[in-house]
């Protein structure tokens, strides 16, 4: 069986523009989280997972390199334990195929992956650094202000928002705490708090 994946880092996000045209794929599975979490931690990567040990995928296909993760080390991981269970990974903007027709490794198609992966590790870090610039910039002009003293946020507007409401279904499915902070991408504190406002044991 061939496998599309795709991945998008929030719930509001949709994947349709990772969705190519490619004959002969039977089964598209998607993950809602960020490339920073290991890829079988995903619950998508987790299906895939099971799939692989069943022996029922021979090929994933991903839009880019960025989509399976953007750390490199867990990259060359998913890469590796792929190719040891004769699983090809086709990443389809660049062309790139980790094994080929007789199922063995490419040296150069290998050097090119590890490449790609350092430069998807690399835009997420800037990414951060952004982010944390921004919100230094907006603490100096005085807009960050963050919640004023002494107000309370309604419960339910807390527990609907879209990364609490996934952190909240994760722990429902009997995820860990820790487990259900990096699938939805929340602080382990939302989750804490989450816990503490239904009385979930996790």
């Amino acid at each position: 069986m061939k496998v599309q994946y795709t991945r998008v880092s929030t719930l509001d996000q949709n994947t349709d523009r990772q969705k190519f045209n490619l004959t002969g794929y039977d089964l598209i599975v998607e993950d809602k989280c960020s490339g920073s979490i290991a890829f079988f931690e995903r619950p998508g990567g987790a299906k895939v997972k099971t799939l692989i040990d069943k022996g029922e995928v021979t090929e994933l296909a991903v839009a880019q390199i960025d989509r399976l993760g953007r750390d490199v080390r867990d990259i060359l991981n998913v890469i590796h334990y792929f190719t040891a269970h004769g699983v090809a990974i086709y990443f389809a903007s660049q062309g790139l195929r980790t094994l080929d027709a007789a199922g063995k490794e490419d040296p150069i198609t290998k050097m090119i992956i590890s490449v790609l992966g350092v430069v998807a590790e690399m835009e997420r870090n800037q990414i951060k650094e952004r982010q944390l610039e921004g919100i230094a910039v907006a603490k100096a002009k005085g807009r960050y202000l963050g919640r004023k003293q002494g107000t309370h946020e309604d419960v339910l507007q807390f527990l609907n928002k879209p990364k609490n409401k996934k952190a909240l279904e994760y722990l429902k499915k009997g995820y860990k705490k820790s487990e259900a902070a990096k699938l939805a991408g929340v602080n382990p504190n939302t989750i804490t708090k989450i816990s503490k406002m239904l009385a979930i044991n996790a």
